[in-house]
C-alpha cells in the first residue's frame, strides 16, 4: 500500500490547508502525471485514500486535500467564508501542486465526489483550467432536503439570524453497501455532521448556475451517477451532462449504487472505467475546440440573438417587461443613479463611476431608498468587486515589474472616468513612471482629466481621446507600456473581431515580458432584464450583451500573444479579472 505524506499549502487569505500526497510507485511517465482528489461534504481526503491503491495507476502521483472546515484543515466544521472561497482554494491548490511538486496543469486528472464534484464543476466553469480531464462522481447539484420549502426557509432564517449550522440527516448505511465503509464512517473522529447554511445555500446557487451554463465547460469529462442515491437528485446531473460543452464526455449510471459512489461495495467496475477514461485522455488528447468564432456560432451567440429579438406584442413576457420599463421611468424621477443611466446609458463611464462611488442619492428619503436598491443590484455589486480585483492584480503586476527593475508605464485603453485605476495607484508606496488613460467619449476624457488633477497626479498621468479597437493607434502609442489594462470594455461588444483587433494592438504595443490586466463576464443572472429594460450609451439602444465564457476570453488573449498567469472572480461568478504576460 502507498504511504501518504501529510503536507500543507497556504490559501490566498493565509489559511494553511492540510493535504495528503501519495507518490507514484512506478516512474513510468515523463513528464509526471497526477490524480487530484476532492472529497464529499462532511468528510476529508483520508476517506479517499483507498483509491490511491484500488485504482490501477502506479505511474500517477495522488493528492487529496481536506477542505476548509473539514478533516485536519482549520475552520469551523462544515464552514467556509463562502462557496466561492472554497472554489478559489481549489485553484490555489492546483497552482501549489504545479509549483511545489513540478507537475504541469495539463498532466493533472481531477477526481471529485458529491460536494467536491460541484466545487470542481464550478472551478472548471469559472477558471477555465487546462487539466487533462475531470471525473465527477455523484455531483451534489441538488441535495434532497425532503422538507417542503426548505431552501427558501433557510434563506429567510439566514437573513434573520446570520450564519448557522444544520446537521446532515443521512445515515451511514444509506451512503454505501460496504459494511467496512459504514463502520469506518461511524468511527472516524474527523467526520463532522454539521454544514453551515452559508455553504449549503452557496452550494445550491453555484450548482444552479453551473448546470444552466455547463456548455461553457470544454474539458473531457466522465460522470458517474449512483443509481440508488438517497442524498442528491439525478435530474440535475443529467441536465449537466446534456448541456456539457466537452467534445469528449461520457456518463455512467451505476445501478444500485448509493451516494458514496467511489466507496461502494461493488465499486471495482466503476474504477476500471475511470482508469480506461484517463488513459484514453492521455493516449489521445482531445482537440481543444477553438472559440475564436463563438460570436458567430454556438450557445452564447444564440442567446444574444434571442435577447435582441422583439417579444410578441402583448404576450405575458412583453407586458412584464413593458411594466418593468415603466417602473424604471418612474424611478428616474426619484433616483439619481437611474436618471444618470437613462441620460448617459446604463453601460456608460458616467454610470460606472457613480456605481463605484456607491453613495445613494435622490429626491428625499424615498429617492435615496430607491437609489440604494438600484446600487445594490447584483450586477452593480459584481462591478464593485471587479474594481477591487482589478486593483489587486494591478498591484501584483506592478510589484513584478519592480522586482524585475523595469519601469512601470501604464495604459488603460477604455478608462471611463479612470476612478478605479487612479484610486488603485494612489495606494502604492511608489507611483508608476507614467499613466496614460484613453477613452472614446469626450465627456469621459474631461471628467477623467479633472479627476487626475483632483488626485494630484498630473505630473505622471494624462487622459486622451482614443479608439480602443483601432489596432494601429494602440500599436503606435508614444510610450510603449509595460502594463496594459482593459476593464469592462470587451463585455459590451459581441464581436470577437473587434476584441481581437484591440488585443493585437496591445500586443504590438506592450513590451515582451510586460503585463495585461483584462476582465470578462462569463455569467450574468440578469441578462434578460438588462436587454429588455436598460439602454446603452450607443444612442439609447437596448443594452444586449453576449457573454463570453472564460475559456473563450482566455483564447482571445492567448491568440494575441499573452499567457495567462492569474485570475480572480466574484462570489456570484459574474465578472472575472485576469493577469497575463506578453510572451511573443
Amino acid at each position: 500500500m502507498r504511504q501518504a505524506q501529510a503536507l500543507h499549502f497556504s490559501t490566498h487569505d493565509g489559511v494553511e490547508l492540510h493535504y495528503r500526497h501519495w507518490p507514484a510507485t512506478r516512474n513510468q511517465h515523463q513528464p509526471r502525471r497526477a490524480v487530484v482528489m476532492f472529497h464529499r461534504g462532511h468528510e476529508h481526503g483520508g476517506r479517499m485514500a483507498h483509491l490511491a491503491d484500488e485504482l490501477d495507476m502506479p505511474g500517477y502521483d495522488f493528492f487529496a486535500w481536506d477542505a476548509r472546515g473539514h478533516g485536519q484543515s482549520p475552520g469551523a466544521r462544515g464552514d467556509s467564508p463562502g462557496f466561492a472561497t472554497s472554489v478559489r482554494d481549489v485553484q490555489t491548490f492546483i497552482e501549489h501542486i504545479q509549483a511545489c511538486h513540478g507537475i504541469a496543469e495539463q498532466d493533472l486528472v481531477v477526481l471529485a465526489q458529491s460536494v467536491g464534484a460541484v466545487l470542481i464543476a464550478t472551478w472548471a466553469h469559472d477558471y477555465a483550467p487546462k487539466v487533462r480531464c475531470l471525473v465527477l462522481a455523484s455531483p451534489a447539484f441538488k441535495v434532497k432536503l425532503y422538507v417542503p420549502f426548505a431552501r427558501p426557509g433557510l434563506k429567510l432564517l439566514k437573513a434573520m439570524r446570520g450564519n448557522f449550522f444544520v446537521n446532515s440527516y443521512v445515515k451511514p448505511r444509506l451512503l454505501t453497501h460496504d459494511p467496512e465503509r459504514v463502520m469506518s464512517y461511524v468511527a472516524d473522529p474527523l467526520i463532522s455532521r454539521p454544514i453551515s447554511v452559508t455553504m449549503l445555500l452557496g452550494l445550491y446557487e453555484a450548482a444552479d448556475r453551473v448546470v444552466a451554463d455547463a456548455q461553457a465547460i470544454q474539458l473531457p469529462t466522465q460522470l458517474l451517477v449512483s443509481g440508488a442515491d438517497f442524498v442528491v437528485e439525478r435530474r440535475p446531473q443529467e441536465r449537466f451532462f446534456e448541456r456539457l460543452g466537452s467534445a469528449r464526455k461520457e456518463m455512467h449510471i451505476l445501478p444500485g449504487f448509493f451516494h458514496d459512489t467511489l466507496g461502494e461495495r461493488d465499486r471495482a467496475h466503476a474504477l476500471r472505467r475511470i482508469e480506461r477514461f484517463v488513459e484514453h485522455c492521455f493516449a489521445s488528447p482531445a482537440a481543444v475546440p477553438s472559440l475564436l468564432d463563438a460570436d458567430q456560432t454556438g450557445a452564447s451567440c444564440a442567446e444574444a440573438e434571442s435577447l435582441a429579438a422583439a417579444l410578441p406584442r402583448n404576450s405575458p413576457r412583453d407586458l412584464y417587461w413593458r411594466a418593468t420599463r415603466a417602473g424604471l421611468r418612474m424611478g428616474k424621477g426619484l433616483s439619481a443613479g437611474v436618471k444618470l443611466g437613462f441620460d448617459t446609458g446604463f453601460d456608460s463611464g458616467s454610470t460606472l463611476d457613480y456605481v463605484y462611488r456607491n453613495q445613494a442619492t435622490g429626491q428625499g428619503r424615498l429617492g435615496r431608498m430607491v437609489d440604494r436598491n438600484y446600487l445594490d443590484a447584483i450586477g452593480w455589486r459584481g462591478i464593485r468587486q471587479r474594481k477591487l480585483h482589478v486593483e489587486e492584480l494591478l498591484r501584483l503586476a506592478i510589484a513584478r515589474l519592480r522586482e524585475q527593475q523595469r519601469p512601470v508605464h501604464i495604459v488603460d485603453i477604455a478608462a471611463g472616468h479612470g476612478r478605479y485605476i487612479l484610486e488603485a495607484l494612489q495606494q502604492l508606496e511608489q507611483l508608476p513612471d507614467s499613466i496614460l488613460l484613453r477613452d472614446y467619449s469626450e465627456l469621459n476624457v474631461q471628467q477623467g482629466s479633472a479627476l487626475i488633477a483632483e488626485k494630484g497626479l498630473a505630473d505622471i498621468a494624462r487622459f486622451v481621446r482614443g479608439d480602443a479597437f483601432d489596432r494601429q493607434s494602440l500599436a503606435n502609442l508614444e510610450q510603449p507600456p509595460t502594463l496594459a489594462v482593459v476593464s469592462g470594455l470587451y463585455e459590451l461588444f459581441a464581436s470577437n473581431q473587434l476584441v481581437g483587433n484591440s488585443l493585437a494592438g496591445l500586443a504590438d504595443a506592450v513590451e515582451e515580458g510586460g503585463y495585461l490586466v483584462y476582465t470578462g463576464q462569463p455569467w450574468h443572472p440578469q441578462l434578460e432584464m438588462i436587454a429588455r429594460a436598460l439602454t446603452s450609451h450607443r444612442g439609447g439602444e437596448a443594452w444586449v450583451m453576449r457573454r463570453r465564457s472564460q475559456a473563450e476570453m482566455d483564447q482571445l488573449v492567448e491568440a494575441a500573444g499573452f499567457r495567462k498567469l492569474a485570475q480572480r472572480i466574484d462570489e456570484w461568478g459574474i465578472f472575472s479579472v485576469s493577469l497575463a504576460q506578453r510572451v511573443r
